[in-house]
């Protein structure tokens, strides 16, 4: 066993020893709460439920409406200042960096509580939590949180599953990403085995936009310019576009892109207040985005990966142009070199 092994090995113990003996829990996920965080956060809670802990799940930003599905197993509360709830064992669940609390962070911090993490994101710097679940080969945190489940001796209800299911099919993209493997597909038969309707969960998801939605779509759509001869699509979103915020979510416009021909990079750059923007980046085929996002402090996947970048729109895309040139360059010296970069 390597050291880096053995090291994810200790943490591991120490993680399933803080379950064990904590008796109140904050679940805790990163701003902007996404499928993987919603539904990790529902399943650890009943798991730890059923063991007779207290729980309270709390988050820097309210969850989109249609995770109301899940709405029924579990309240996501939102943080609006002041002190946490009481607990000691505070779980952060789908990130490592307690920056992506936002607000939550000095409190967080200075609690006295025990500090765990479980993500399935890569992580760079220093190592500040006192236990933590890891694995950045895993599909999902919701897989994580079932193997935990699994560990602690506790089968999955429905809600539970539902909970893992969602984790699942949001960073696989109902099962479409590279990140789609055999384990995977056995997973999701066990959660559809626990009671999981896929069919219903996927219209409770995906089938409940917005009217708006298309015409949105369109508008960010028709921002696209292709750079490095079709390498990479960009778009950019200020706040002067007038889409209000609850309708800039990139994603949809993301995916038409990759499946451009040709296509390695897909980027959605927007404007969330004044010179505040947040960039989405999207990978395929060869190319990855985890170098780019670190480059602005950010983090993620090799191929899904994000940050925040601060600054006025022109010094911003071209502060990102450049650093998409220098991770293609950084690429390309790697295939030169006979290896990934």
């Amino acid at each position: 066993m390597s050291f880096d092994e053995a090291r994810l090995a200790d943490d591991r113990r120490r993680a399933l020893a803080a379950l064990r003996d904590g008796r109140r829990f904050l679940l805790v996920g990163h701003e902007r709460p996404d499928g993987d965080v919603l539904g990790s956060q529902v399943a650890l809670a009943r798991v730890l439920r059923s063991l007779g802990k207290t729980v309270v799940i709390q988050n820097p930003d309210p969850a989109e409406p249609h995770f109301d599905t899940l709405a029924p197993a579990e309240e996501f509360g939102v943080y609006a200042g002041g002190p946490l709830p009481e607990h000691d064992v505070a779980v952060l669940l789908d990130f490592s960096e307690l920056h992506r609390t936002g607000p939550m962070a000095p409190e967080i911090a200075r609690a006295p509580s025990r500090k765990l993490v479980i993500d399935h994101h890569l992580h760079s710097g220093e190592l500040w939590w006192d236990a933590a679940y890891r694995d950045p080969s895993a599909a999902a945190t919701g897989v994580l949180v079932a193997q935990i489940a699994a560990e602690l001796g506790v089968e999955l209800d429905r809600e539970a599953a539902a909970g893992v299911f969602t984790a699942l099919v949001s960073d696989t993209g109902w099962f479409r990403h590279s990140n789609t493997g055999a384990e995977v597909f056995r997973l999701a038969a066990q959660l559809v085995d626990a009671g999981v309707e896929p069919s219903t969960l996927h219209a409770g998801l995906y089938q409940r936009r917005n009217p708006e939605s298309p015409a949105v779509l369109g508008q960010l759509l028709s921002r696209a310019r292709y750079l490095h001869g079709g390498r990479v699509a960009l778009i950019d979103l200020p706040l002067d576009a007038g889409v209000p915020e609850h309708l800039a979510e990139g994603d949809g416009a993301l995916d038409v892109l990759r499946s451009v021909e040709g296509l390695e990079m897909a980027l959605y750059v927007w404007e969330r207040r004044p010179s505040h923007w947040r960039l989405s980046a999207r990978a395929k085929g060869d190319a990855q985005v985890h170098g780019l996002a670190l480059r602005f402090g950010g983090g993620g996947h090799r191929k899904a990966a994000g940050a925040t970048i601060l600054g006025e729109r022109d010094d911003v895309l071209r502060r990102l142009e450049l650093a998409v040139a220098q991770e293609l360059e950084s690429a390309h010296a790697g295939m030169r070199a006979g290896g990934p970069a």
